[in-house]
């Protein structure tokens, strides 16, 4: 695992990308970085501009935090998704517009496009509404992730986690353009749905999207690219 200051200031980098990619705007949404004393996470109400490495907040797993600034109002739902996904370095939570826009609607995202698959299934889910910041939240939450990555929530925004910061903010940046997509299918009528055959043959391929490529046995077909 890296080390703490390291992870530090890879958080306030990526809670910075938040804004300039979109994501995010004022003090909304927040990020957090899986450590070895637990995780450390944005702190609660701070322009992301005016805090330093040191603001970033650091809490256990039980709750107890240390640092100037309280964590995020959401830290629950961090911690429970950090406690409920080992493959999980990093989770984000952004108010981003179209993703906002479709989780006002209490919208879940169905397979008009293949790349739903990029998120674990055929389709992202949306959790139902619960006030922000409470455990009733975060469980809503954790059921909306089974098998994903990603998810919306109802009346409020998205969530996502990975592997890393870099991933975590990456897959953001992905869910946020298929929410678009979808909002703009959706402007010229319901868009087509591909079946469950064809999501099921597109998640079989995603299994090794992004991994390194093993090398062809002589005669044998190359995996396609995903997109």
């Amino acid at each position: 695992m890296m080390n703490e200051n390291v992870l530090r200031e890879g958080l306030l980098s990526t809670a910075k990308a938040m804004a300039s990619s979109g994501l995010n705007t004022g003090t909304a949404g927040n990020a957090s970085v899986r450590c070895a004393r637990g995780f450390l996470i944005t702190p609660s109400g701070r322009s992301y501009e005016d805090c330093s490495a040191d603001d970033m907040a650091l809490v256990a797993m039980d709750g107890s935090w240390q640092g100037p600034f309280a964590p995020s109002s959401e830290w629950r739902m961090h911690r429970d998704v950090l406690q409920a996904h080992p493959e999980a370095g990093a989770v984000l939570h952004a108010h981003s517009p179209f993703a906002t826009a479709l989780a006002c609607h209490r919208r879940a995202i169905p397979a008009f496009h293949y790349m739903i698959a990029r998120f674990g299934g055929d389709d992202i889910r949306c959790a139902p509404y619960a006030t922000f910041g409470t455990q009733a939240l975060s469980d809503s939450a954790l059921a909306a992730l089974e098998n994903r990555s990603a998810c919306l929530l109802a009346n409020h925004g998205m969530l996502v986690f990975g592997s890393d910061l870099r991933r975590t903010l990456s897959l953001a940046v992905e869910f946020e353009t298929l929410c678009e997509h979808y909002w703009r299918a959706c402007q010229l009528g319901e868009p087509s749905i591909l079946s469950a055959t064809e999501m099921a043959e597109v998640i079989t391929l995603f299994e090794t999207y992004g991994k390194p490529r093993p090398t062809p046995a002589s005669g044998s077909a190359s995996t396609p690219e995903a997109g």
